[in-house]
């Protein structure tokens, strides 16, 4: 597999401004991080590039334990956390998002 893109600031700023008016498409439940929901994600990814994933509960560091555990699995970059929400981009075969240089 792949290994996560590196992203300069420009490019991450410039991906912070996409997913800016994003709804997160894939919202973790009561079951938490489950293979399906993996899946969800990966095909989200594979679709649309740039996506939001929304993990609930209080605890920091077991959001920080399924945001990591999402980055590891998927191979995608972290755009960025706000709250409960990680934005996640990977680019596809075929690259919709044209990132700046």
């Amino acid at each position: 597999m792949a290994n996560a893109v590196t992203l300069s600031n420009k490019q991450k700023q410039h991906l912070k401004s996409l997913a800016h008016s994003l709804k997160p498409v894939v919202l973790l439940g009561a079951n938490g991080l489950t293979e399906g929901v993996m899946a969800e994600i990966e095909l989200a990814l594979e679709h649309h590039e740039l996506i939001k994933v929304k993990v609930p509960g209080e605890e920091r560091e077991l959001r920080e334990q399924i945001y990591a555990t999402i980055l590891a699995h998927t191979q995608a970059t972290k755009v960025q956390v706000v709250g409960k929400i990680l934005t996640l981009y990977k680019p596809s075969n075929a690259q919709k998002i044209q990132l700046p240089r």
